[in-house]
This record gives structure tokens, C-alpha cells and sequence, in this order.
């Protein structure tokens, strides 16, 4: 199950039923968890620990140094979940001290090709970063969240569940789940009703999501009077009020 031109460092811990392919590096501080393909000519560093059942894909840098030029190569450490797809030439970086000094993702996501995930970013679980997608360091996103092709979003943003950020969005504020976003810089479009019904969602959480949406960007309303606005419905579907708690988190304030 290891090519004999892999070269994997005596620190590296690897499951059962793990397969590297040639010429790829496994460092020191590495932990891979059972069931994991690695293809030919990945790099793989750490302090990385990655579950079980990812498959990573040729020319993939996966747990490298990040590229904050006040990183100085502090401990930081990289945590991968379970069943992700990591395609070819995807760059995913460790986090910094600046931060939680890690960057984390969770399980079955699909990170396609040239996408980059940077430092202290979170990413949730079913994730789809479509090709060349990227995000910046700290950046948070949700839950079933899709970045189309091209897309890319500032450090520090958060992108809310279920969130579609479209191709070429820019994205330099918050996204509240649910939302569409398009342009440079993004701006709301609708909401993602195509997502939602896939998830299960029934049609009239997906209406009082819609009265949400007009809510905060079709009534001219402020963002204090909309989540008034929104009180019965907040009380009567957990995804509206998702929104309104995400709104009121939000620290970099939404896309409008």
C-alpha cells in the first residue's frame, strides 16, 4: 500500500488499510486515519492530524506553512475530519498563533481542483469548494455551504449554512445562511431554495426563509427592525432563526 518511492518520516502515524502512492511525502507529526488514499505526489506536513476515508488527489500541499508573513513557524497544527475529497493542486495551510493556531475542516467535503483553504480557516462538514476557489485566513464557513468556481472570500468573513457564493463572487462581508450571493463585491441575489429542497427542507420553512430574505433586502427595513419583523416566524422555523442569530453575530456585517 506504499509505493516504495514514497517517502513517509519516521514521526508519521498511519492507519489501516492506508495507501500512498509514488513520490509522495508523508512528514513528521503527521497522523492519517484508517481507510485514507493518497495519490502520487502529494505533500502531506504537520502537526496534521486527518481522519479516516479522505482520498487526496496528485500535487495537492496539504498541512504546509501557511503564507501570513508574521508566521513565524510557531507549533500550529491542521485537523481534517472524515470522507473529504481533496482534488488535485489544492492547498490547505496550518493555522497561527494570531488565531486558535489551527485550521480546521470537518467531513465529507470536496475541495476540487486549485482550490486553497488558508490559516485558522473553519470549514464545516459537506462543504463544496468548486475549482479555484479560495479562502482567506480566519474565514468560517458553514454547513452545506457551496463556493462556485473563481469565488473567493476576504479573511475574516463568515459564510452562513447553506450559503451559495456564486461563481466569480468577491466576497468581503458576512453571507447569512441560506443566501445566494454574486458579483465583485458579492452581493445578495435570492436564496437558495434548489439547496434547501435537496436537504429536505419542507416548503414552508423554505416561504418563511423567503420572507426572511425580503426582510433584510427588499423592505428597506434596518437590520434591527427586520429581525422584529421576523419574530413569529423565528419562533415557529429554526432556520429563520439561524439567520437572525447569525445577523446579529456578525462583526463584519452582511452582504448587502
Amino acid at each position: 500500500m506504499i509505493h516504495a518511492t514514497a517517502i513517509i518520516e519516521s514521526g508519521a502515524k498511519l492507519g489501516n488499510n492506508v495507501s500512498v502512492g509514488p513520490y509522495s511525502y508523508i512528514g513528521n507529526d503527521v497522523v492519517i486515519g484508517d481507510d485514507c488514499i493518497i495519490e502520487s505526489h502529494v505533500v502531506v506536513k504537520g502537526p496534521a492530524t486527518i481522519g479516516s476515508g479522505n482520498h487526496i488527489f496528485q500535487f495537492a500541499s496539504v498541512g504546509e506553512a501557511c503564507q501570513d508573513k508574521k508566521y513565524n513557524n510557531e507549533p500550529t497544527s491542521l485537523i481534517i475530519g472524515d470522507n473529504n475529497v481533496i482534488r488535485e493542486c489544492a492547498t490547505i495551510h496550518r493555522g497561527t498563533i494570531q488565531d486558535e493556531g489551527v485550521t480546521k475542516i470537518g467531513s465529507n467535503n470536496l475541495f476540487m481542483a486549485y482550490t486553497h483553504v488558508a490559516h485558522d480557516a473553519v470549514i464545516g462538514d459537506n462543504v463544496i469548494f468548486a475549482n479555484n476557489a479560495s479562502v482567506a485566513g480566519h474565514v468560517h464557513v458553514g454547513d452545506w455551504v457551496i463556493l462556485a468556481g473563481n469565488s473567493g472570500v476576504h479573511q475574516f468573513c463568515k459564510i452562513g449554512a447553506h450559503a451559495f457564493v456564486g461563481m466569480y463572487s468577491g466576497v468581503n462581508k458576512d453571507v447569512p445562511p441560506f443566501v445566494t450571493t454574486i458579483g465583485m463585491p458579492a452581493g445578495p441575489a435570492a436564496i437558495n431554495t434548489e439547496g434547501m429542497k435537496r436537504r429536505g427542507f419542507e416548503s414552508d420553512e423554505i416561504m418563511a426563509v423567503r420572507r426572511a430574505y425580503k426582510a433584510f433586502y427588499r423592505k428597506s427595513l434596518g437590520v434591527d427592525e427586520a429581525i422584529e419583523s421576523l419574530s413569529e416566524d423565528a419562533e415557529k422555523y429554526p432556520a429563520v432563526q439561524l439567520m437572525i442569530d447569525f445577523v446579529k453575530s456578525s462583526e463584519r456585517g452582511i452582504v448587502r
